[in-house]
């Protein structure tokens, strides 16, 4: 009986959808409606760390001219999770759903989604074969837990998953539709790339992605580039602007919605204006990362590189070394957790109860270099309080001199982490592209 009266009800709440559709647009093959998303996961409301989903999700969908009106992030827990869907679905056609579909007790999307919708699961025999072949197991012999993530819905969908086992999911209530994805965002964003954008153009209609320009952006606020874009740029009314900040660094992406000669010639030139008022603080321009901008103009200079950290911790070591570049330049690390202990490792002699000076790095940078067998090295000191300010000494040994530079070294958190390796990244791009 209370499967009925939700199957019921979703069909009421169809017809609606449906009626809401044909009034705002006089007619029933209707473009794509508005979403909703929710993210689940109790570790998010924890804060053990940030949700990058909704500003990826957004971020990619509103140059397809489709319109997000709300999002929520809730725990893994079914009442709490079925009172964000009946919220969900009262506003918008579309709900997307991030993680929940692994295989721990924990992970209730799918049979939670099911149960909402009213549309049994059944195992896919496509994603059973795709887990043999990629465990090279029989699937009776596949674990409980593994072949779990094989259920589908029954009237829908489903999306294969190259980069994980747990397949996304689209339960059918047309014209509306929940769409499930995985939480691993090295899951989830190519998943939409390459198959939910394609899924949306067929069902719904929404235009192809335009001509675009991502201009990346280090050393200034998000605040602060609006605010020079709109009064010094511009800017057509037809262009569709996005921004993204994280980790100090800014990204805003402009967009046409064709891609003819003329747009893209468009863009261009809006580029260059931004460009003239903004040029010191954007680093590239696309997907290019911080990172390979600063490896790529060391391999340019033929400079092989040491790296030194006591207060990044390690940190840009491995934010250097997650570009394809690093191999050619970066030959090695030392960490340590003080500049003294940092000192041993590399037979240094520092001034007796010297401490977090400019002198000290420069002589850690140099027994960097000569101690990683390169000519070039990177140092970041300990962090030391001035004026109430934490900061730290940034050294970049060179063929001709050692620099040095002061930076604010934020809070002793991942974040603030996180911060410093961008300060010290955007500090040796502008050293590597001074004259």
């Amino acid at each position: 009986m209370r499967r009925e009266y939700q199957r019921g009800m979703h069909v009421v709440r169809a017809a609606w959808m449906v009626l809401a559709l044909v009034l705002a647009t006089g007619r029933a093959d209707v473009a794509a409606p508005d979403y909703f998303i929710i993210v689940t996961g109790g570790e998010l409301l924890e804060g053990a760390y940030p949700d990058s989903h909704v500003h990826f999700l957004t971020r990619t969908l509103r140059p397809l001219g489709l319109r997000c009106v709300g999002a929520l992030v809730v725990d893994d827990r079914r009442e709490e999770f079925l009172a964000a869907l009946h919220f969900a679905t009262n506003h918008a056609g579309v709900v997307l759903v991030t993680g929940g579909l692994g295989p721990t007790p924990n992970d209730i999307t799918r049979e939670t989604l099911s149960e909402f919708a009213g549309i049994p699961l059944r195992e896919s025999e496509a994603a059973v074969a795709e887990l043999e072949r990629r465990f090279h197991t029989p699937r009776d012999q596949l674990r409980p837990n593994l072949r779990r993530q094989c259920r589908v819905p029954e009237r829908g969908s489903f999306f294969p998953n190259p980069h994980g086992t747990a397949v996304g999911l689209v339960f059918d209530l047309a014209p509306g539709a929940l769409v499930a994805l995985p939480g691993p965002p090295r899951e989830l964003q190519p998943m939409v790339r390459e198959q939910v954008l394609p899924w949306l153009r067929e069902r719904y209609g929404v235009r192809v992605p335009g001509a675009t320009l991502t201009l990346r952006f280090v050393g200034v606020g998000q605040s602060q580039i609006d605010q020079t874009i709109r009064e010094r740029v511009k800017l057509p009314p037809e262009v569709i602007v996005t921004s993204l900040f994280e980790g100090r660094r800014v990204d805003f992406t402009f967009h046409l919605p064709g891609h003819i000669e003329h747009e893209v010639e468009q863009l261009r030139l809006l580029g260059a204006e931004v460009r003239r008022h903004l040029g010191e603080f954007c680093y590239a321009e696309g997907e290019t990362t911080l990172e390979e901008v600063v490896l790529r103009a060391l391999r340019h200079g033929t400079a092989r590189l040491t790296l030194a950290e006591v207060a990044s911790g390690g940190a840009l070591a491995a934010a250097l070394s997650s570009a394809p570049e690093a191999a050619d330049v970066v030959r090695g690390s030392f960490v340590a957790p003080t500049e003294e202990q940092l000192a041993g490792l590399l037979d240094s002699r520092p001034t007796p109860g010297e401490v977090a000076s400019e002198k000290r790095v420069q002589a850690l940078a140099a027994s960097a270099a000569r101690h990683g067998g390169t000519r070039w090295a990177v140092v970041v000191g300990e962090t030391h309080v001035d004026a109430g300010e934490r900061r730290v000494w940034l050294a970049l040994k060179t063929d001709q001199a050692v620099k040095t530079r002061r930076l604010a070294a934020g809070e002793p958190s991942p974040a603030g982490r996180a911060g410093l390796v961008t300060a010290v990244l955007d500090q040796l791009r502008r050293w590597l592209q001074a004259p």
